[in-house]
This record gives structure tokens, C-alpha cells and sequence, in this order.
């Protein structure tokens, strides 16, 4: 029996698609930056977490392709995309993302990031309103701020860095699911690849400064900027997901000024790679129609 998943380039087989490098100016630099476009339809850009890269959506990009014209890509600092020596702040990522849909030509975007990436689109949509339409904060990660949840991410996303072995990135990659048994060895040879990039290393440290209770202070989430996304906002949780329980969300629930939760049930990290069905189905109805998921 073939399995359900075999590759990254399974799942994008039957869907056209185009992988390219677009220049996005970033604090003075030239960022080039990694993209993958399908699908046509409503704009939906998609950001993946700390350490990350695109293919963390391989699995959805063909659904969503269906019903929205799909950008994925990685962050500056991140995947392929150029790592110009700055700390990647939430600023310094957010303004890498408007400058990316001032690239593309994109007047106004639905938004879907997960972990980071929810962090990422969260601040974009309190900061340049008129940018966003729909938001879906995907296990955004650690809204209290904990210190030893920082400390976890820190220690084990450097450590997989510093010495990307299989053991030790497939760790890091593990981290992510709640079925373990789901992470291939094409995925966590991917990322060795990334962690290995020629200074990647000061490239995660400029990333993991979001992980320093000091530094993390003036980005941190709190009422105070979060009540200014206007945005309509689903937030995506996770019944396992190892960097925020559902007392998280019941935070943001009362942030922010217009928000509804779905709970992913048997999932972790990465519900749109263990779920991929109901990950769908949630965009769709969300997005397409504005009706909470059931």
C-alpha cells in the first residue's frame, strides 16, 4: 500500500505551481526571499515558525490552491531566504512581510501563520490594518510569556543547529507533532540542509533573541497592541500542542475584538500536518465565508 504521504513533491504534483526568489528590502538590505505561489482566487499568505521554511505547508498548499491564490515562503533569517546579520524581531519580520505583498503587488491578504509566523501576522494586523482582511493565528505559542517555554525553544532549536545531525534535528522536528511517528526522514534532511547553511548559526541567534525575556518585552503579546487587530480572527489550537495550553487562548479570546477558537483534537505543533483535512476545511469555512468552524 502506498502511503498517504510519500514526498513534499507528492503533494504538490497535480497542483501548478512556481517557486521563485523575489528582492524585499528589509532595514537597508536586500532580502531575497524564497516564495511558493498556487492556486488562484482571494490572497492567503502563509508564515511558518522559528526555524522553519515553506514546505511546512507541502501538505495544504494543494487544498488551499483550490479556493485562494497561495503564497508561502520563508522568513528573513529563515529557509532560503537571504540572513542578513539583525536581530529578527517582530518588527524587523513584520516589515519583511509588507515589504514581500508591496513586492507582490498584494493590496490586502488573508493571513495564516503558525507559531512565530501567528505572532508574526498578529502584529501586522495591529500595526497595518488596511493590509489584512481575515486572520488564522495557528498555535501561536507561549501568549504568557513563560520563561521555561522560552528556554526550551532556545536550548533545543540551538542545539539542533549547532550540530544538525539526524539524531538531533529529528528531535527538533518531533517537538513539533504529537505523532511522531508522522515526521519522514525527507522533512528532518530538509531542515538538516537549512541548519547547515553557511551562517545559519548567527541567523538562528538573530532569531532566537524573541526567546530573551528583555528583548521580548517590547514585542511581547498583551492587550495593549493585540486589541488593535481589527482583523476578524480565528484562533487554531491544538489538543497537544507542547508551547500553550488552551488557557492561552482563552487569553487572546478577550484581547482581541473579534475572535473565535477551534480546537484541533489528536494534533500538536503542526496541525496542518497531522490534520490536513480539518486544517482545510477550517480555512474554507473561515476564510471563504466568515462561519465558525464546527
Amino acid at each position: 500500500m502506498i502511503p498517504e504521504h510519500v514526498s513534499i513533491w507528492g503533494e504538490l504534483s497535480h497542483v501548478d505551481h512556481a517557486v521563485r526568489h523575489v528582492d524585499v528590502p528589509v532595514r537597508g538590505h536586500t532580502v531575497r526571499t524564497r516564495i511558493l505561489q498556487a492556486g488562484s482566487g482571494p490572497e492567503l499568505v502563509l508564515l511558518h515558525g522559528t526555524g522553519g521554511h515553506l514546505e511546512a505547508y507541502s501538505r495544504d498548499i494543494a487544498g488551499l490552491a483550490e479556493d485562494f491564490h497561495v503564497t508561502a515562503y520563508d522568513m528573513v533569517g529563515h529557509g532560503w531566504s537571504d540572513l542578513p546579520d539583525l536581530p529578527y524581531t517582530i518588527d524587523v519580520l513584520s516589515e519583511h512581510l509588507v515589504g514581500l505583498l508591496d513586492a507582490l503587488g498584494v493590496e490586502k491578504t488573508h493571513l495564516s501563520g503558525e507559531s512565530l509566523g501567528g505572532w508574526v501576522v498578529a502584529w501586522v494586523a495591529a500595526h497595518f490594518p488596511d493590509r489584512v482582511d481575515r486572520l488564522v493565528l495557528n498555535t501561536p505559542g507561549n501568549i504568557a510569556n513563560k520563561p521555561e517555554v522560552m528556554q526550551r525553544m532556545r536550548d533545543s532549536t540551538m542545539a539542533a543547529v549547532l550540530d544538525p545531525s539526524e539524531e538531533t534535528v529529528r528531535r527538533r522536528v518531533e517537538f513539533l507533532f504529537h505523532h511522531k511517528e508522522m515526521v519522514t526522514d525527507e522533512l528532518v534532511n530538509l531542515r538538516r540542509q537549512v541548519y547547515s547553511r553557511p551562517g545559519f548559526v548567527q541567523a538562528i541567534t538573530n532569531t532566537l533573541v524573541l526567546q530573551d525575556p528583555l528583548v521580548r518585552k517590547d514585542f511581547a503579546w498583551d492587550p495593549a497592541w493585540v486589541g488593535k487587530v481589527a482583523a476578524p480572527t480565528l484562533l487554531l489550537w491544538t489538543s497537544h500542542d507542547p508551547t500553550g495550553g488552551l488557557d492561552e487562548a482563552d487569553m487572546l479570546l478577550e484581547w482581541l475584538p473579534d475572535a473565535r477558537l477551534h480546537v484541533i483534537d489528536d494534533a500538536g505543533h503542526w496541525p496542518q500536518w497531522e490534520k490536513v483535512s480539518e486544517f482545510l476545511d477550517t480555512h474554507r469555512t473561515w476564510l471563504l465565508h466568515g462561519k465558525d468552524p464546527s
